[in-house]
């Protein structure tokens, strides 16, 4: 076993080499902001690892694809598992022999904190931006956390007190997506943004981000909105892709569900923009995740749905202790926007509760409630994101207790 060295310090002036890995695109975002910071901090840094386009537009060499791994489920990781330890195998050679001075792993738990764990064992400072859920299952991870990272990072305030109580050291930075999403939308520029008439009834449609949600969801909610059409038939969505291959594979899926022509043509896929889609929209029908946070970032009432592989939810069922799944109703604590899970996620159910919002005007309370849970979250997090990486690559001794920057 190769004992520990320190990490000498860093002066601004250093080539900083941060060795950053995301495992989806949505962790593409959150580095690509926290890597625009560190360039602030530190010009001359270097980055490798894995990410997207965003984290490439800031200097990222990326040395694999993000979508290798961006896989959901406990059976499906379980399929890609050989390749997902092969590559976690290549990227610590590859940071040990690049000699990082810093490791952050952005989301993908279960695959950066092994990586983690593995580089600090080699005197790699390490970072985790993006708590996993382990408030809600596998607690016992949190021992691992301890072992594995210099600081954790995290979006919410009930989060970070979570790991004060575990002895883990914490930086609660709240969420980029609240810095940058207005705190006062624009629909009406928005749909001029899209081409979308501002009169018409328009239902944001997010299918998901990976290929697995995307098969499994889509074809209910293309039914869901032949459904929808027939209470209202100037009824229009609007569907942003994540991707080129997610784009590829929506209008696949369309094709196949052999929808009506009128019902087609009310359809519009654009590249992107979630944002503005779901700013332009009445309502927004998602899948659970990152996206659920963004409509409420824009303030859009929602309806959550998600299903997954039947062996999957079997054991979530039963290593699962949360009542809720999307962060909206995490953050109230209580259910403030309904979520339907597995064969609760059927047709029926989801146009019964879009109904109301979409044709009634159901939601308007929640607007002022997301508002108010918008501004707690907004607090500059790439900003103090990488304050807690400038503070954790300055460490010359064990790292203390962490406090909020």
């Amino acid at each position: 076993m190769t004992t520990p060295t320190s990490a000498a310090p860093v002066s601004a002036s250093s080539a900083l080499k941060v060795f950053v890995v995301a495992g989806e695109l949505s962790g593409d975002v959150l580095g690509a902001g926290l890597l625009r910071e560190l360039k602030a901090r530190y010009p001359h840094a270097e980055f490798r690892g894995v990410g997207g386009p965003g984290m490439i537009a800031q200097g990222l060499q990326s040395l694999a694809p993000i979508e290798q791994l961006s896989v959901m489920g406990l059976v499906e990781v379980l399929k890609h598992l050989p390749g997902l330890l092969a590559l976690r195998k290549r990227l610590k050679r590859a940071a040990l022999e690049w000699r990082a001075d810093v490791m952050i792993g952005i989301d993908a738990p279960d695959f950066n904190t092994d990586l983690e764990l593995a580089l600090r064992q080699q005197g790699i400072k390490t970072l985790h931006y993006v708590s996993p859920s382990v408030w809600a299952w596998r607690q016992g991870r949190v021992k691992k956390i301890r072992r594995a990272v210099d600081r954790m990072l995290t979006f919410l305030p009930f989060e970070a007190d979570f790991y004060r109580e575990h002895q883990v050291p914490v930086s609660f930075v709240g969420h980029p997506l609240a810095d940058d999403l207005p705190l006062e939308e624009d629909q009406g520029a928005a749909r001029r943004a899209l081409g979308i008439d501002p009169y018409i009834p328009l239902l944001a449609l997010l299918p998901g981000s990976r290929h697995n949600e995307v098969e499994l969801m889509l074809p209910v909610y293309l039914e869901a909105l032949r459904q929808l059409r027939g209470h209202h038939f100037e009824l229009e969505t609007v569907i942003p892709a994540a991707s080129e291959v997610r784009r590829q594979e929506i209008e696949a899926l369309i094709e196949q569900a052999h929808i009506d022509p009128g019902t087609r043509q009310a359809i519009h896929i654009i590249d992107g923009q979630a944002s503005v889609a779901m700013t332009a929209s009445d309502a927004v029908l998602l899948t659970s995740g990152t996206s659920a946070l963004e409509a409420m970032l824009c303030h859009r009432p929602m309806v959550v749905a998600y299903r997954m592989a039947a062996t999957t939810f079997w054991i979530a069922q039963r290593v699962v202790h949360t009542e809720w799944i999307s962060l909206p109703n995490l953050l109230a604590q209580s259910t403030i926007v309904p979520e339907l899970v597995q064969h609760d996620a059927s047709v029926e159910r989801i146009v019964s509760e879009l109904a109301p919002l979409l044709f009634e005007g159901a939601g308007a309370s929640l607007v002022v409630r997301f508002k108010e849970m918008h501004q707690a979250l907004a607090r500059g997090a790439s900003v103090r994101a990488a304050d807690a990486v400038v503070e954790v690559v300055a460490e010359k001794h064990a790292p203390s207790h962490g406090e909020d920057l």
